[in-house]
């Protein structure tokens, strides 16, 4: 799976395939579902990049979107540590994932990651005051 992933477009071509087996479900009867890209699952690290800078295109399934990054290989390989040593990375990832649409992060360090999680929200709320105020 990891050997040698090749994609033309990873977002397009993992959102077309969950949107697919999203269908299938919905047709089966099944409601309750949560969208997973697969970080670090058959992609090398650009494709995880890309992905998660085009996540908010996963919204378009309205459905919970949910992110496994923490202490991956895409985010230790980058930093050129390990994965020990990958809480401020991983912790990074995760704010960059909430700012583009997740709404779950499946997570090692449960403590830093709803730290990033307050800190978002009260941005987001803040955010979203300035924009009315105007």
């Amino acid at each position: 799976m990891q050997e040698n992933p090749q994609y033309k477009n990873v977002t397009l071509e993992v959102f077309d395939f969950l949107n697919f087996r999203l269908a299938e479900l919905l047709k089966a009867g099944v409601r309750d579902v949560i969208v997973d890209p697969g970080f670090g699952f058959g992609k090398t690290a650009n494709h995880n990049f890309r992905l998660l800078h085009e996540l908010s295109w996963l919204s378009q399934m309205e459905r919970p979107v949910m992110v496994g990054l923490s202490r991956k290989a895409t985010v230790y390989k980058t930093l050129g540590t390990t994965a020990e040593q990958a809480l401020n990375g991983t912790t990074v990832m995760h704010t960059i994932a909430l700012m583009n649409g997740a709404n779950i992060l499946r997570v090692h360090d449960v403590k830093e990651a709803m730290e990033a999680v307050k800190l978002y929200s009260v941005y987001k709320k803040a955010k979203e005051q300035s924009s009315t105020a105007l």
